[in-house]
């Protein structure tokens, strides 16, 4: 089956740093077929900043917003799942920049029967600000103010050899991963119980293992790098973390309250502008 890939990208109020994600984006070798923009409660400026985007963007670019109630990553990710028209979704974060070859690395590596965790190099807080502040900056391996620099190595010859991690526990990271949209109906998304900062990719992948679905690591091939910001609030992670141990202990497959909640909401609709909130 041929990859159709909705490329997925949640944010929350920081449209500079999504502004430099969207460039990114712009600068792919090969384009997604969509993306649509998981808005867990900005402010104007973001919506602003995405109609302005939209009027030349070398594809559909469809926000998905809704209220501010606190941080519902879940939730917002399964709003945009339901109305991406793509068959594969690519997820990541509003502060990751894409290497040019990010969405046809993910194009060679789906497989059915898989899902993706994708790696990313981290940007120090000096040359994050630098980029933030305009300055062009060409982001590969040598560039100076990266962390875990073997991760911004684009070799994608080398990408077969990694193995990694199979679980779910271990390096699960849901600002860049991959998966085939059925797979995720049939697991009914992210479980919305999880609420608060952490641990719904991981409760996502349990599940995911559980269904059969085998974990694929992808390195040094759709690179990616991670914008620096400070750390977020970890008050919610040991709450959360017991739905991972739940879904674990009771060998879970689909959440009780998830993504079929919006699907019959979204079926058939075309693709929308920002001009139309979810």
């Amino acid at each position: 089956m041929t990859a159709a890939i909705s490329l997925l990208i949640a944010t929350y109020n920081w449209p500079r740093a999504l502004e430099l994600v969207l460039a990114s984006v712009r600068a792919q070798r090969v384009m997604p077929d969509e993306v649509v923009i998981a808005d867990d409660g900005s402010r104007d400026d973001t919506r602003a900043l995405l109609v302005r985007e939209a009027r030349t963007f070398p594809c559909p670019l469809v926000h998905v917003w809704h209220d501010d109630t606190g941080f519902r990553l879940a939730a917002i990710r399964n709003k945009a799942i339901a109305r991406a028209r793509g068959n594969y979704i690519v997820q990541i974060d509003g502060d990751i920049l894409l290497h040019p070859a990010f969405v046809a690395s993910h194009l060679r590596a789906a497989r059915r029967g898989r899902y993706v965790q994708g790696s990313r190099a981290l940007l120090s807080e000096a040359l994050t600000r630098r980029m933030l502040q305009g300055e062009s900056v060409t982001l590969g391996v040598h560039t100076r103010g990266l962390e875990n620099r073997p991760n911004a190595l684009y070799a994608p010859w080398l990408s077969p050899l990694v193995r990694g991690a199979t679980d779910a526990l271990r390096r699960t990271r849901g600002c860049h991963m991959a998966f085939w949209r059925d797979d995720l109906v049939r697991v009914n998304g992210y479980d919305e119980h999880i609420e608060g900062w952490g641990r719904e990719d991981s409760e996502l992948a349990t599940r995911l293992i559980n269904a059969g679905v085998r974990r694929r690591n992808l390195k040094f091939s759709a690179v990616a790098y991670h914008l620096w910001h400070t750390t977020a609030n970890q008050d919610a992670v040991n709450r959360n973390h017991e739905r991972v141990v739940r879904a674990q202990r009771e060998r879970l497959v689909r959440a009780d309250c998830g993504l079929d909640q919006y699907l019959d909401q979204y079926l058939g609709q075309p693709l929308a502008s920002p001009e139309s909130n979810a």
